[in-house]
């Protein structure tokens, strides 16, 4: 027995001659923990580049976007509507009725009906020739020049689809003349309701997105 076995042990626990087992971790088994601890290590990196990535192109896009935005978005600084035309009221205004068809009696009825809806009323009668028979229309509003943008819009709100025309005379009075598809003056309500509509200011633009 050598001096090295303790006592009481002997046989497979025996210990003899000078070789002595070696006390060490396998090599084996400790290439593998490094090989794990650096897999660890790539994973998480690539995690964080990966992170960055996607910082990098959305984040910075959702600025860009938003950033374009708003320089396209430019707070709009708030107008002052224009003010609506000085348009005449129907007291400023003389109408003469003529009566372009066949029927009798319209240039009277309808000269009574603008009289109440605060017309003023000058000749009543028969179109002239150049005209009698040939305004295939509801009527035609004939006036100066300075009456296309004063006269003829007041006067038209009282008889939808008149067409208007010009002529050279040195007055401010306008011409009815009623055409063959006449029937009636638009209803006071609905004529009312077209006349306060001339009147308001045309809307302004906002400049929202």
């Amino acid at each position: 027995m050598s001096m090295l076995t303790p006592p009481g042990m002997g046989g497979k626990y025996r210990i003899t001659g000078d070789t002595y087992p070696r006390m060490r971790r396998p090599r084996r088994r400790r290439r593998i923990v490094l090989a794990a601890a650096a897999a660890v290590v790539v994973l998480g990196a690539a995690g964080w580049g990966t992170l960055q990535l996607v910082d990098v192109f959305s984040g910075d896009e959702g600025k860009k976007t938003t950033a374009g935005r708003q320089a396209d978005c430019k707070p709009v600084a708030k107008a002052t509507p224009p003010p609506a035309a000085a348009l005449p009221k129907p007291a400023q205004i003389t109408v003469n009725v003529y009566n372009a068809t066949p029927r009798s009696g319209l240039a009277k009825t309808t000269a009574d009906e603008l009289k109440k809806r605060g017309f003023k009323i000058g000749k009543v009668g028969n179109a002239p020739t150049a005209y009698d028979k040939k305004v295939p229309g509801t009527g035609l509003l004939l006036g100066a020049t300075t009456a296309a943008k004063g006269a003829f819009p007041v006067l038209g709100t009282q008889l939808k689809g008149a067409t208007t025309k010009t002529d050279t005379r040195g007055t401010a009075d306008v011409d009815l003349i009623i055409g063959t598809a006449f029937k009636n003056l638009d209803p006071k309500t609905t004529a009312d309701a077209a006349l306060v509509a001339l009147t308001k200011p045309a809307p302004v633009p906002t400049g929202k997105c």
